[in-house]
């Protein structure tokens, strides 16, 4: 993208054929445009390429046998080869420069290129109603790199796909959807709701989480009903999205969540619930901590620690629990949050708790990856 005049002009090359009704005829009006002998056009237009072996290796030429190959592609299987498209653009220009009288006769044949970077988005906001899913791709990448590069033009063609759900291909809606802070402004929000309120669209989690991102807050009643849809994957991005949020109202439905049959959803149930904050939030995870609802329980570690250096204290505490997966639990705990009072608890269970927990794994070795994590945070603050 940083050369958009070369962008521009591989662009150009790759859809002079496809803007064409009559591909064969466009390529023997540009033949005999390039000024070469009628003998030299009938052989290339039937197809006897080795006729022209011998001919001069200058531009001309080289823009000719360019075409003819072109031509022989189309004659024989009506493939365009895209590779030998990319060419023509630019050696057309080239050769106009260096033999002006051929300027005109190759401006008529093969029409003007495109105006520069706006042009390209143009054809690119275009693409995403071809009907090959590939081309669909290319075109929402290639417009969410020039919407990085600050193009308005890119900008408002996402913001047109994030605007209408019903018109894109899902994949495509994600793709502008995951970068939504690029382009999204408020002009979005009622057709995001839209989405959203579809609950039967398969990119209902990508909407969620696009509204999250840029605060729309109108959308946490639907974001917290999203909690009950039996997809996982959509209740784990509503999850995460009320977490972005920091809806305190919405801490009830995610200690539902706690309890969730899929481990990925308890565990973004308890990451939301720790950005959160506040005592309610802290409540529900502590309680769901000593209840040892599943022996996996990390997240519900992981979470507590975010509370930072009010939950110490207790957590110190726990480390004397006569449950070893408590214990366990308090060292994981501990160690995300690098506090200085951490380190003596951890170290004297590191050194002599080998107990083991539920799952087998000794306290002892819980303590010494607590001392590690707080090691590596000690070290980057």
């Amino acid at each position: 993208m940083a050369d958009h005049r070369d962008a521009v002009l591989r662009l150009w090359g790759r859809r002079l054929y496809e803007r064409q009704g009559e591909p064969l005829a466009w390529a023997e009006a540009v033949l005999e445009a390039t000024g070469r002998p009628p003998t030299a056009v009938t052989a290339a237009m039937s197809g006897r390429l080795e006729a022209l072996a011998d001919s001069p290796s200058d531009r001309a030429w080289l823009l000719f046998r360019t075409v003819a190959k072109l031509a022989a592609n189309l004659r024989g299987d009506g493939r365009y080869d895209a590779d030998v498209g990319t060419r023509i653009g630019p050696l057309a220009l080239w050769l106009g420069e260096l033999e002006p009288p051929l300027a005109g006769p190759l401006g008529d044949a093969l029409g003007h290129p495109p105006d520069g970077p706006t042009s390209l988005v143009n054809v690119h906001a275009a693409e995403l109603s071809r009907n090959r899913r590939s081309i669909r791709l290319r075109a929402i990448d290639a417009l969410l790199e020039w919407a990085e590069l600050g193009h308005p033009q890119a900008r408002a063609a996402l913001s047109e796909v994030a605007s209408d759900h019903r018109t894109q291909d899902v994949t495509v809606w994600a793709k502008a959807l995951n970068r939504i802070a690029l382009f999204g402004d408020a002009s979005v929000e009622p057709g995001l709701l839209r989405a959203l309120a579809d609950t039967g669209h398969r990119g209902v989690r990508w909407s969620a989480l696009a509204c999250a991102e840029l605060g729309f807050r109108g959308a946490v009643p639907l974001i917290t009903a999203l909690l009950e849809h039996p997809d996982p994957m959509v209740r784990e991005g509503a999850c995460e999205a009320l977490g972005l949020f920091e809806e305190r109202a919405a801490v009830p439905a995610l200690a539902a969540r706690l309890n969730d049959e899929t481990n990925w959803v308890r565990s973004r149930a308890a990451l939301a619930l720790g950005r959160i904050g506040g005592d309610r939030a802290l409540a529900v995870l502590w309680q769901a901590m000593m209840e040892r609802r599943n022996p996996k329980a990390s997240h519900l570690a992981s979470a507590i620690a975010a509370f930072g250096p009010p939950v110490v204290d207790d957590l110190i505490a726990l480390t004397t629990d006569p449950d070893p997966d408590l214990r366990a639990l308090a060292c994981r705990a501990l160690g995300s949050t690098a506090d200085d009072r951490a380190l003596p608890p951890l170290e004297r269970l590191a050194a002599h708790d080998l107990a083991r927990t539920t799952l087998g794994g000794l306290v002892a070795t819980a303590a010494k990856q607590g001392l590690r994590t707080a090691h590596r945070i000690r070290a980057r603050t």
